[in-house]
């Protein structure tokens, strides 16, 4: 069977997959652990370069530990971003199926969507979700590694509830270091 494209009227959406800014390596339990100083001028750089992409995110779709929200305050600064964070327990400890499924429950109006949270997931989220139609030279530096402040933007034509494993274009990867 030929390949249609895009479905018709399918909107084109993109996605922005990223690991929390750099802690603190202490905290009274793992979930309560802040983001260092170097975190939130890290995950500042993050969002100021996502800004320079033209990406506005309409969804924050962030873990509920503390380093996760502190890295979505200092990304939105950057940008420039006033989105209130949906903040998710299930993300927090959830594997990169989960997180898919959590990204395919977004509203039908939402074109942008930046999930933030933790590795390995948000590594194997940004490789499950690239389709290799991408710059292999993006794809290769993505793969190379995923450290703090990294993200993954990725473009996609379609449904969020029809997102599939490959199913996005790798379009552009940074590395935040403030």
């Amino acid at each position: 069977m030929q390949d249609q494209g895009p479905t018709p009227g399918a909107r084109s959406r993109r996605i922005a997959v990223m690991r929390h800014g750099k802690a603190e390596q202490t905290g009274r339990t793992d979930f309560e652990r802040e983001l260092a100083d170097r975190g939130h001028a890290d995950s500042e750089d993050t969002g100021a370069w996502l800004a320079r992409q033209g990406f506005t995110p309409d969804r924050a779709l962030v873990s509920a530990a503390h380093r996760t929200i502190g890295t979505w305050r200092s990304v939105a600064s950057g940008g420039g971003y006033d989105v209130d964070p949906d903040l998710s327990q299930v993300l927090y400890g959830a594997g990169p199926e989960t997180a898919l499924d959590l990204v395919r429950e977004t509203l039908a109006e939402v074109t942008s969507i930046i999930v933030i949270g933790h590795n390995p997931t948000m590594a194997y989220l940004a490789s499950l979700l690239d389709d290799g139609e991408g710059d292999p030279a993006v794809s290769s530096e993505m793969m190379s590694g995923y450290p703090t402040s990294a993200v993954a933007l990725f473009e996609y034509d379609g449904d969020w509830g029809d997102l599939a494993e490959a199913g996005a274009r790798l379009v552009a990867y940074h590395i935040g270091r403030g």
